[in-house]
């Protein structure tokens, strides 16, 4: 039994593989928690696909691609507030506008470097955490503590931010930093991902720990501590089983990341849609509205 899980660890490429998918699963739930509260997901996913084009020029340059993906991430970010601040377009069409311009750029510089270059650049859009490098590893640490180290000197006030941006803003507080320094610590857990889950999947890893952990906590506080051990909890998962069954292993986190979203969906204390009290002659909520869906289509 204890082999399942000591096998993998004798291999150094798991090794770092893990200390990325943990990472990973940490920073992901803690600022992912954020955008879920402010009902932002759509940026996340935005600044993810962004990636794109500053990976590809950091390529063709030499430089470090780590570097090119956070430039292009901040580009997109003040492109977003921009055309948002300066046009009557809302935030979320200014979101989908960026999203696929980018994404289309990015998948073309791509295809262009592919041409000249022997080298797939498609794993940063799907994740190949098994090729961590160690100099791979320290960079996704350093980011990890930049981003926890801001969010914890920065807690209260990003909170307030994130639930009452006019009360923040009418305490005195500099919201719009605040929303800049947010949309770059999003950048930051976006790039130290990439390699995890690819910027495809990346969104998942941001979302789903946090509304995982909102189905089962009230407080704040306690979704961003629930939301990173789910994180962590859904990493190692997925690693292993990616390494057993010999499936791709982003792909394998996430799933299991959705697992324990729809759980939690359907059998939490709370808010399950299976546990919610019983309502009528003995009959639950959710089969009186499949009931009454099936009365109106009967009726049509």
């Amino acid at each position: 039994m204890w082999d399942l899980f000591l096998d993998p660890l004798s291999y150094s490429f798991m090794q770092r593989s893990l200390l990325v998918a943990i990472t990973v699963g940490i920073i992901c739930s803690v600022v992912g928690s954020y955008l879920m509260v402010q009902r932002l997901a759509l940026l996340g996913d935005a600044i993810s696909h962004s990636l794109l084009p500053g990976l590809a020029i950091a390529f063709w340059l030499g430089i470090n691609i780590y570097v090119g993906a956070f430039v292009a991430g901040v580009i997109s970010t003040v492109l977003i507030a921009w055309i948002h601040r300066r046009s009557p377009i809302k935030e979320d069409a200014a979101m989908g506008i960026v999203l696929s311009s980018f994404f289309a750029l990015g998948i073309t510089l791509i295809t262009l470097i592919q041409k000249d270059n022997k080298i797939d650049l498609n794993h940063f859009l799907f994740g190949n955490i098994l090729g961590v490098t160690p100099g791979e590893v320290r960079d996704t640490a350093l980011i990890a503590v930049l981003v926890l180290a801001c969010v914890a000197l920065l807690y209260k006030e990003l909170l307030f931010y994130s639930f009452d941006p006019l009360g923040a803003q009418a305490a005195g507080l500099p919201v719009n930093l605040l929303n800049i320094g947010l949309m770059l610590l999003i950048a930051l857990t976006v790039v130290a991902s990439m390699k995890a889950v690819g910027v495809v999947l990346v969104l998942a890893l941001l979302i789903m720990p946090g509304a995982t952990a909102y189905l089962l906590v009230t407080r704040f506080h306690q979704v961003m501590g629930l939301g990173a051990a789910l994180g962590v909890f859904s990493s190692i998962s997925g690693m292993y089983l990616s390494y057993h069954f010999n499936l791709p292993s982003g792909p394998a986190i996430v799933l299991v990341s959705a697992v324990l979203f729809f759980l939690a969906l359907l059998f939490s204390p709370s808010q399950g849609v299976l546990t919610q009290p019983r309502t009528g002659a003995g009959e639950s909520g959710l089969w009186r509205e499949v009931r009454a869906l099936m009365g109106g289509l009967k009726s049509r």
